[in-house]
């Protein structure tokens, strides 16, 4: 009989969150998929798991989904980890569980630790409609979109970022509401709540340490003045140039959200 893909959390700081289902499953696993052998090791030395270790990382992906789908194939069963938190959610495992649906074979997702998700009730924000956005955007354009959403936005951010994409939130909407979480679950966890003007100039004056969780709150619904704005994109399309690409172009130069210029445009407005 073929074996079947086990998608497994694995703690995003404390060792002692691993869940007691995720480790029967390590241990019962012909062969375990992590990012990192050694991180992954201290975990599994921790509650004494061995097994056979093999790296997939974004770097070896594609060929490694198709060895470990062929082991699967012959009868194994793996078990597939991140270095922390749920695996495919901002990590490698999307071309695994992809390539074990197109092959047939059985798929089976742990629940577990999530930085989104504690970072989400953390934040003290609505939580009945959020969206996670993974990484958020360098360029500031596209920065700009992704605040300009009507639900709870989450998404991870690099500490030396930080200060910078807090900066375009404040231009925006100063009092935003936002929680900045930091090395959730490790021994300096910090949860720093405020609006985005303030938390702005906080971490402009000094940037935070470790792993940071961004989460913003809806932003305001206010139909949008595009007078100006949509003249300009519709010049610029009728001279040859792409809607998409016009419109964020349009955007960064008048701060009217990209996303309302494209639908004006294309409603014919």
């Amino acid at each position: 009989m073929a074996g079947r893909l086990i998608v497994c959390p694995t703690p995003i700081g404390n060792l002692e969150d691993v869940t007691l289902r995720v480790l029967s499953a390590l241990r019962e696993a012909d062969l375990i998929a992590c990012e990192d052998t050694r991180r992954t090791r201290v975990l599994l030395d921790r509650y004494g798991v061995g097994g056979e270790l093999l790296s997939y990382h974004e770097h070896n992906e594609r060929d490694r989904a198709a060895e470990l789908v062929r082991r699967m194939q012959a009868g194994a069963n793996v078990a597939l980890v991140s270095d922390a938190g749920m695996p495919l959610v901002s990590d490698p495992g999307f071309l695994l569980v992809q390539a074990c649906v197109a092959a047939g074979l059985a798929v089976e997702v742990l629940p577990g630790p999530s930085a989104a998700l504690a970072a989400l009730v953390a934040s003290a924000l609505p939580a009945e409609r959020w969206r996670f956005a993974g990484f958020l955007p360098r360029k500031r354009g596209e920065l700009k979109e992704s605040f300009a959403t009507d639900e709870t936005l989450v998404a991870f951010e690099s500490p030396n970022r930080l200060a910078a994409s807090l900066a375009v939130l404040a231009e925006l909407d100063p009092q935003r509401p936002v929680a900045v979480c930091r090395e959730l679950t490790k021994l300096h966890e910090e949860v720093v709540r405020g609006t985005a003007a303030e938390l702005a100039e906080r971490y402009a004056a000094e940037a935070p340490r470790g792993e940071v969780v961004l989460v913003v709150g809806a932003a305001t619904p206010v139909a949008p003045e595009l007078g100006p704005a949509l003249v300009a994109l519709r010049r610029l399309v009728e001279a040859g140039a792409k809607a998409r690409p016009a419109a964020a172009a349009v955007s960064e130069l008048t701060g009217v959200a990209a996303n309302d210029l494209y639908r004006a445009l294309t409603a014919g407005k």
